[in-house]
């Protein structure tokens, strides 16, 4: 291995060594990842189902809250603004989000509320690896409480007024409505805060915003189309970008790696890094923007930040479940990235 570094493997450990002095709010709906584990024993006789001998469950933090678990153990002072129910998921998503650094202070608990469970069931043989067959998804009641709603805002206000940058996390669950989207613009407006959005449904209400991190799949749901080549993504996501006024678009492409669409530049395509086959794409974009929130953090050019992403999507992706990754490993990545 080469000891020699190349200037872009220089600029990219250099920023990766300022995370820890960023401050990162992400606001967002909040998941319980639940992963429910079984050895299979026989096939029932009441139905044509297997039948699984219960070992273990596991409660992981997904969506907004996978988001800010990614940012802190990138070593970044991560923030989170959202809301739990007073129940078993949410005190345990909670929990987790502490264990891993996660100031949560500016989380709301509502008895009016059910917190968004996603539960997994792996099933296997007794000395195999297990398997997903099944997903069960218990959805949160919309916040549709005003004072509930008053609340978050205020508690974002007070911590986006000294963020290094903002990311918007929306999984559909009414969190980011219109208001919160105004308030967050008009907060980060005067220091010109980066504000990023990952949003799952939503992101034609998202607009005038620093950057967005939709898959491709997410583009052609929005634009209600295919497309067969990456010129064709090129041309319908620059017009996508224009349209919502976002200085860039970073679209990620699975095994196809990146593409970054940025105001006034050339399209850039960022080959995917690592293995072309993922192990488990579970939590990838929370991983993915948090990354690349960072780098914009830490005063990297778009196409430095999206370098970044992509060397952390490219690791996480070979982990199973809902994951993160370190410093040390993005550095090892970018310090392999071009080996033979």
């Amino acid at each position: 291995m080469s000891l020699e570094r190349t200037p872009q493997q220089e600029s990219l450990t250099a920023l990766v060594r300022k995370f820890p002095q960023s401050k990162i709010v992400v606001v967002g709906d909040l998941v319980a990842d639940q992963f429910l584990y079984g050895e299979i024993s026989r096939v029932s006789r009441e139905a044509p189902v297997l039948i699984l001998r219960y070992e273990r469950t596991e409660t992981t933090p997904g969506g907004a809250a996978n988001c800010a678990c990614n940012l802190a153990a990138l070593d970044a002072r991560a923030s989170v603004i959202g809301v739990v129910g007073e129940d078993e998921a949410g005190r345990a998503l909670v929990e987790k989000l502490c264990e891993a650094k996660v100031d949560c202070g500016s989380i709301v608990t509502s008895a009016s509320m059910r917190t968004t469970t996603k539960v997994r069931v792996l099933a296997g043989q007794i000395h195999s690896t297990r398997q997903q067959v099944l997903r069960i998804d218990y959805e949160g009641r919309p916040l549709a409480d005003h004072n509930l709603r008053e609340q978050l805002r205020a508690r974002m206000l007070e911590e986006v007024s000294d963020a290094d940058a903002v990311i918007i996390s929306d999984y559909n669950y009414g969190l980011a409505d219109a208001e919160m989207i105004e308030a967050i613009r008009e907060a980060t407006r005067e220091r010109n805060t980066p504000v990023l959005v990952d949003s799952r449904f939503g992101l034609m209400r998202f607009t005038g915003f620093t950057s967005a991190t939709p898959n491709e799949d997410e583009v052609e749901q929005v634009l209600l189309r295919h497309f067969n080549d990456a010129g064709e993504l090129e041309s319908a996501g620059a017009h996508l970008r224009e349209q919502l006024n976002f200085r860039s678009f970073l679209i990620t492409r699975g095994s196809n790696g990146m593409l970054l669409l940025e105001e006034g530049k050339e399209p850039l395509h960022i080959e995917a890094v690592g293995a072309r086959e993922a192990v488990d794409v579970t939590g990838a974009g929370d991983t993915v923007i948090a990354t690349y929130a960072l780098g914009l953090a830490s005063g990297a050019t778009f196409a430095d930040a999206a370098h970044l992403a992509n060397h952390a999507g490219g690791l996480v992706v070979m982990k199973r479940g809902t994951a993160t990754i370190n410093r040390q490993e993005l550095l090892s990545s970018v310090l392999r990235w071009g080996e033979a």
